[in-house]
């Protein structure tokens, strides 16, 4: 909601103490939780805190009686009021009415929870406004995604984020970690399970939620939770970020995506809870089976591939919820937001249809078309299911025949699918993926590169992309003018995106390809070794040989750039930086030229 104020200077005054304001309150968390120790006294720490907490009020009073309306800015606000009551009732009854031991402690977190509630309502507000700014949505995108990564590499390198007895991380493998786990890739530099404390693994795991689904759509859902419509322009931006094809559904696409995502992620992890027990002594407690379980949970439907483990599922290669709960997770993430939107309204509508044909007789005699299936769906749903299919024969295929004597060539049926759901999204592995044939690790490849489905998760040239480039290749045979999918034709600049993209993707491969086998020469990799690890990278999978955590410093940074480039994609990175350039209003004469 777009509120109007009467003083735009002071409007901007704010902003910037805003800004500052927010930027003091995670100082001082940082200082208070991320050493051993505070850095400073922690009665000082608590009192700036409480001087934040006056200028936020203070700043809220102000743009009260500057806004044009004051209605239209209670209606936005609204929040504030039950929010600053329930600091009050905290702050003023603890040691009276309740938690009469230890009041002060009660204080402090109710006034950190405020500051930290002012912060992300601040931070997912601005992240929005920005996307619909008139510029491109591309670059805040972009912009967010850097801005995520270098955050998150700067707590990782928190004293606090590392485990007891090791070694506080270097700047390189903080940002490699932090920029896997945003662009949920799931290549580490460090074991998460034993490198990282319960802050560190918090950490990353924020990182793949908010990497996964986007910090833009989480400000617009912040926005919706707390009763705020979109404006046109933020509709606008959110259409472009989504890929949506209708402005009105925008706010029900994003309630949706937020909604089916905790739905999914929890029935995920209350499923996986026994499988813990599979192994004995590896998981202690209750409470690190329920953490173990939200973990990977998370990690899967977002296609993520960060495991707890040091050798991902491989120890749970046996257990049931690898195959039917895993990987149900990791081919829903990576599906696409809007195959699922479109297949839950096929399915609400017939169940609609169902109970009106039911208990209303006029309706039976209706001819109302039924709900139909978009082209999108249908080319996500058949070229996944082709893939999973002919990726778990190939893979038996060559384990059998060209494994040899290769102790890891023989993964069975389950693992060979598992590893074919898996190498194109998310990156757990249930068997050793350094001892699978050469010819097994050139499908992974292919796997990776073709990667998951427009608007998920997942990383490669996407399915769409691959059904789009091979049905111009069979109407280019048929000598047919226009490329054609279930009864459709597909228009020219689709045609013309998708050849770019699948191209982009082949020159980011080969050269990451290139320069890993410069700066790693010294480590004697074999160059299977390299276009694998440089594949995973751009197809933000994760799978590896085990040659990540031996790469030079160059080689981690070149793996960095290239997860970044596979998360956005190369197309949005050039269209972000091409963005101001207008099309041309005309065409130079056409002349036959010969090709093949």
């Amino acid at each position: 909601m777009q509120i109007h104020y009467k003083d735009k200077r002071l409007e901007k005054v704010l902003i910037g103490v805003n800004a500052l304001t927010a930027a003091v309150v995670a100082a001082s968390f940082v200082a208070l939780f991320g050493f051993d120790e505070p850095l400073l006294p922690g009665g000082i720490l608590y009192a700036v805190q409480v001087a934040l907490l006056c200028v936020f009020i203070v700043e809220k009073i102000i743009r009260l009686f500057n806004a044009v309306s004051m209605r239209e800015f209670c209606r936005a606000n609204w929040f504030e009021v039950p929010l600053l009551l329930a600091l009050g009732i905290a702050v003023l009854g603890a040691g009276r009415w309740f938690y009469r031991d230890d009041p002060e402690t009660l204080r402090h977190f109710a006034v950190g929870i405020y500051l930290v509630l002012q912060v992300v309502t601040k931070l997912c507000r601005t992240s929005v406004n920005l996307a619909a700014s008139g510029k491109s949505p591309t670059r805040t995108l972009i912009a967010s995604f850097l801005v995520l990564i270098i955050s998150g590499a700067g707590l990782l390198m928190l004293p606090r984020a590392s485990a007891p007895d090791t070694e506080n991380m270097s700047f390189v493998d903080a940002l490699f970690t932090a920029t896997s786990a945003t662009c949920v890739t799931g290549l580490i530099v460090k074991n998460t399970g034993e490198d990282f404390s319960l802050m560190g693994k918090l950490i990353i795991l924020s990182l793949i939620q908010l990497g996964g689904l986007g910090i833009v759509v989480f400000g617009a859902v912040f926005a919706l939770l707390l009763g705020q419509a979109l404006s046109l322009r933020e509709s606008v931006a959110m259409q472009d970020l989504l890929s949506a094809r209708t402005l009105g559904r925008i706010s029900r696409i994003i309630a949706f995506i937020f909604v089916g995502t905790l739905l999914i992620e929890v029935v995920g992890a209350v499923s996986m809870f026994g499988m813990w027990d599979d192994v004995p002594e590896r998981v202690g407690n209750l409470r690190e089976q329920w953490f173990c379980s939200i973990f990977h949970s998370i990690s899967a439907f977002c296609n993520a591939g960060f495991s707890l483990f040091n050798d991902s599922m491989v120890g749970y290669n046996r257990s049931w919820q690898v195959y039917l709960v895993m990987a149900p997770l990791i081919i829903l993430g990576g599906l696409g937001f809007g195959v699922h939107y479109d297949l839950f309204s096929i399915a609400t509508e017939k169940v609609k249809r169902f109970f009106k044909g039911r208990f209303n007789k006029e309706y039976r005699f209706s001819r109302e078309a039924p709900k139909r299936m978009q082209l999108q769906t249908k080319i996500v749903l058949s070229v996944s299911g082709c893939l999973v299919i002919l990726g778990t024969l190939a893979i038996l295929l060559f384990e059998r025949y060209a494994g040899g004597n290769n102790p890891g060539g023989n993964p069975g049926v389950l693992g060979a699918l598992f590893q074919s759901i898996t190498a194109r999204t998310a990156g757990f592995n249930t068997v050793d993926v350094s001892e699978m044939s050469a010819s097994s690790k050139i499908i992974l490849i292919l796997l990776m590169f073709i990667g998951g489905s427009p608007g998920s998760t997942a990383g490669g040239i996407k399915t769409v992309t691959l059904a789009v480039v091979i049905m111009t290749v069979v109407a280019a045979l048929r000598k047919r003018q226009d490329v054609e999918m279930f009864r459709r034709s597909v228009r020219i600049v689709v045609v013309g995106r998708a050849i770019t993209v699948t191209l982009l993707f082949v020159v980011v491969l080969f050269a990451a390809t290139l320069a890993l086998s410069i700066t790693e020469n010294a480590n004697g990799f074999t160059m299977s070794q390299i276009m694998f690890e440089a594949g995973s990278a751009l197809g933000t999978v994760g799978l590896t040989t085990g040659i990540t955590p031996s790469l030079t410093t160059a080689g981690k940074v070149i793996i960095i750039v290239v997860i970044f480039v596979g998360r956005l994609g190369p197309l949005t990175l050039l269209a972000a930086m091409t963005f101001n350039l207008k099309p041309v209003r005309y065409n130079y004469p056409d002349e036959a030229i010969i090709v093949g």
